[in-house]
């Protein structure tokens, strides 16, 4: 299967710049994966899509306001830090703008001197690893210095640094959100429970690769990032008794679909479990835990497009991809949603 079989042509104005007002007043789709039939609704109507008795799994992880703007200390000149990966506590794999100016020793200031960084080393793809020097709590200062790592399609500035952020964000450690959950309210989540659906949370840190393109003509050749994730005992237990009992297991997003598909590729029941997963889900990969998946519109040609066709076949995706368009969806980050039942 080639890349290029999950093209699709997209208007640049249906790239959403910013999110609406209302986070669960965005429009929503919703496709049958087994008869490629679509419905239009609006997200606060994910209430009638889900029974008593299903499983809404989430992904809690925060997203860091990773990218900082700081000066050269001995020249002054400017730098941008994107942070990546912690790798203790105050050494992290940074990507820096411009990269010639970071050799091993240099040293940068960021604000008013609240934090200052060397470079320790040259590490993968040119990425630098750095050690951070401040007082006080580093995620603290981070969240006043720093500016959200919004994706290289939003050209508009975020007024409101928490409108990339799930309403549920807990664990910090993301350099992108995970976006199908921007559509909920805690007034949503609320009703949701009061049916009788239930609520599990896994954490998966999306990284920066979400957003690398696929180069691989055959998509079998793709290497897919690797990511950490942590399935908590409380959702593999509550994932069992939902599949015991035959209800549905409802992914929110891709990335909490991966979580559960990783911990699944044994078979059930799950278990709790916690590590690093570079699983790639295209069509001809068995579910072995999800049944449903509620995300947004994906990029063309993306991994993120080949795991929802997985789940609803690739001609069922493109043409509810091509009627989006037509509809005038808005698509990417803090876009429309999809939801895959």
């Amino acid at each position: 299967m080639k890349t290029s079989d999950f093209y699709y042509d997209l208007p640049e104005e249906l790239i959403a710049q910013e999110p609406i007002a209302d986070r669960s007043a965005s429009r929503l789709m919703v496709l049958d994966k087994n008869t490629g039939a679509v419905k239009h609704k609006h997200f606060y109507d994910i209430i009638g899509e889900l029974d008593e008795g299903d499983a809404l799994i989430l992904n809690d992880t925060k997203v860091l306001p990773a990218r900082l703007y700081g000066v050269k200390e001995d020249t002054g000149g400017a730098i941008e830090f994107l942070l990546l990966h912690k790798h203790t506590l105050d050494t992290w794999e940074v990507i820096l703008k411009p990269g010639r100016r970071a050799k091993k020793g240099a040293r940068f200031v960021f604000g008013n001197g609240e934090i200052k960084a060397e470079i320790l080393d040259i590490v993968n793809d040119g990425n630098r690893l750095v050690k951070f020097y401040y007082d006080g709590v580093f995620e603290e200062i981070l969240d006043r210095l720093g500016e959200m790592p919004l994706p290289p399609y939003i050209h508009k500035k975020l007024e409101d640094k928490n409108r990339y952020q799930t309403v549920y964000a807990k664990n910090p450690g993301s350099a992108a959100a995970p976006t199908a959950g921007l559509h909920f309210t805690p007034e949503l989540l609320e009703k949701i429970k009061n049916k009788g659906v239930n609520i599990g949370y896994v954490t998966l840190h999306v990284g920066l690769g979400t957003f690398r393109p696929v180069k691989a003509e055959d998509i079998a050749d793709h290497k897919m990032h690797s990511e950490f994730y942590i399935l908590p005992s409380e959702t593999a237990e509550l994932v069992n008794k939902t599949k015991a009992a035959g209800k549905r297991v409802v992914s929110v997003g891709t990335t909490a679909a991966r979580v559960l598909e990783t911990a699944g590729m044994n078979g059930l029941p799950l278990k709790e479990t916690t590590g690093w997963t570079d699983i790639f889900i295209y069509p001809g990969k068995e579910f072995h835990v999800i049944d449903a998946l509620i995300t947004n519109f994906h990029l063309p040609e993306s991994t993120l497009i080949m795991l929802v066709s997985a789940l609803a076949g690739r001609e069922n995706v493109l043409n509810a991809y091509k009627e989006a368009v037509n509809e005038k969806y808005r698509f990417f980050s803090f876009g429309d949603a999809m939801l895959v039942k």
